[in-house]
């Protein structure tokens, strides 16, 4: 492992004591103060401690968690070094202690916000992005979706041999992608109501079974050989089926971004990428199961947009059980709930629901309207307890999933 700076040593032993204090303090769980401490006192952190390691970056506005958590446990079972930030801290004051830990040469696995990969990719010198996707999230954090995938495009025209595996059926991760060398995977369309217009000229996008193209200017989805099949990988002719224990037609698309850069990019066979993904059942908190008072199950989702609502509504629309719908609206959730409106909710009647957390009253008339019949309890465990049936799911935005898996974590 290379040297590291007096400075940067004495920066990394600064950032582990406070994070101890914090935990000491119970002021929370240390990584977000060390990170900051390490890099106040060492500017130059990030590139020194990233030096020897292989470094990918995953990004999106959904599922960037979950797929680096696949991508770094497929390395692990081809017999890699890895280091990773799984858990989610993917500023760079999370990415800065993860670094530290390294012992020697490796692969980072590195989750990073989609705000902050344009100014890390330089001093961590990434030689892989793998870019998932783009939609509305937190307008008042991160504003609007163009402005995160013209960002990300300057990075690929800035950096034009970077290595890229990105959704081809997501018009904004394309925009962004196409000046780098990309591998691309033709995942499914998803969500659509934030792809309305061209990112390159502004008119409207067509749509078609064949996916997105602009009748102005020619932009278009590229054409791959790689895609999701249901649940099978094609992967440039090959087919390696998916047996995720992980739920929803989503885990699918981030299995399938994960094993497409664990085999083009660091050489792990997709057969194995695939069973090292087989073996996930949660991923820092997400999809947690934890026994209710009277022994029914309740299960966990994170959903913190309506891209992420959507897709976990889509999948619980044909299935029983209680659904708690649990909402704040901190800095972490985005202060504006107004978002509640572009949610297909609609989608929950007949079944028994709850909204909770602190916005539950939001909630509550966001489902008047939407016709679904429900009660109001505030806490979503003592919600979860009021409902019927043989089990529950919470539906959480940041916060209050954050919540809940300290408590059950």
């Amino acid at each position: 492992m290379s040297r590291r700076s007096l400075r940067t040593r004495a920066a990394v032993t600064a950032g582990r004591f406070a994070g101890w204090a914090s935990r000491a303090l119970t002021r929370g769980q240390g990584a977000t103060i060390s990170g900051r401490v390490l890099n106040k006192l060492a500017p130059d952190a990030l590139a020194e401690l990233g030096r020897d390691q292989r470094v990918a970056l995953v990004s999106a506005t959904n599922g960037k968690t979950t797929t680096t958590r696949l991508l770094a446990n497929a390395l692990v079972a081809d017999g890699q070094t890895v280091i990773s930030n799984s858990t989610g801290a993917n500023l760079a004051s999370g990415i800065a202690p993860t670094l530290a830990k390294a012992k020697g040469p490796g692969a980072a696995i590195l989750e990073v916000d989609e705000r902050v990969l344009p100014r890390v990719v330089v001093p961590l010198a990434a030689e892989l992005l793998v870019l998932a996707n783009l939609s509305r999230d937190q307008l008042d954090r991160y504003g609007e979706v163009h402005a995160v995938g013209d960002s990300w495009r300057a990075v690929a025209e800035a950096h034009p041999d970077i290595r890229v595996v990105a959704n081809a059926s997501d018009p904004h991760v394309v925009w962004a992608a196409t000046p780098a060398k990309t591998t691309w995977v033709e995942l499914g369309a998803g969500w659509r109501n934030d792809a309305a217009t061209c990112p390159s000229c502004g008119e409207l996008l067509g749509w078609d079974d064949r996916g997105f193209d602009c009748s102005s200017c020619g932009f278009a989805q590229p054409v791959t050989p790689n895609r999701l099949d249901g649940d099978t990988l094609v992967l440039d002719g090959t087919r390696v089926p998916l047996r995720l224990k992980l739920p929803g037609r989503w885990n699918l698309a981030n299995a399938a971004l994960a094993i497409t850069a664990a085999a083009t990019h660091f050489d792990v066979p997709p057969e194995t990428a695939a069973a090292a993904a087989t073996e996930v059942t949660t991923v820092a908190g997400r999809y947690m199961t934890v026994p209710l008072a009277d022994g029914r199950p309740m299960r966990v989702l994170l959903a913190k947009n309506p891209a992420g609502w959507n897709e976990v509504l889509h999948h619980l629309v044909d299935q029983p059980g209680a659904v708690v719908l649990a909402v704040n609206a901190r800095i972490a959730d985005g202060k504006d709930p107004s978002w509640l409106w572009d949610v297909p909710y609609e989608l929950l009647r007949g079944h028994q629901v709850a909204a909770a957390g602190e916005r539950a009253l939001d909630v509550a008339v966001r489902l008047r309207y939407a016709e679904v019949d429900h009660i109001v309890e505030p806490d979503p465990v003592k919600a979860a307890a009021k409902l019927a049936g043989d089990d529950v799911t919470v539906i959480a935005s940041y916060t209050p999933f954050s919540a809940l898996y300290r408590r059950y974590g």
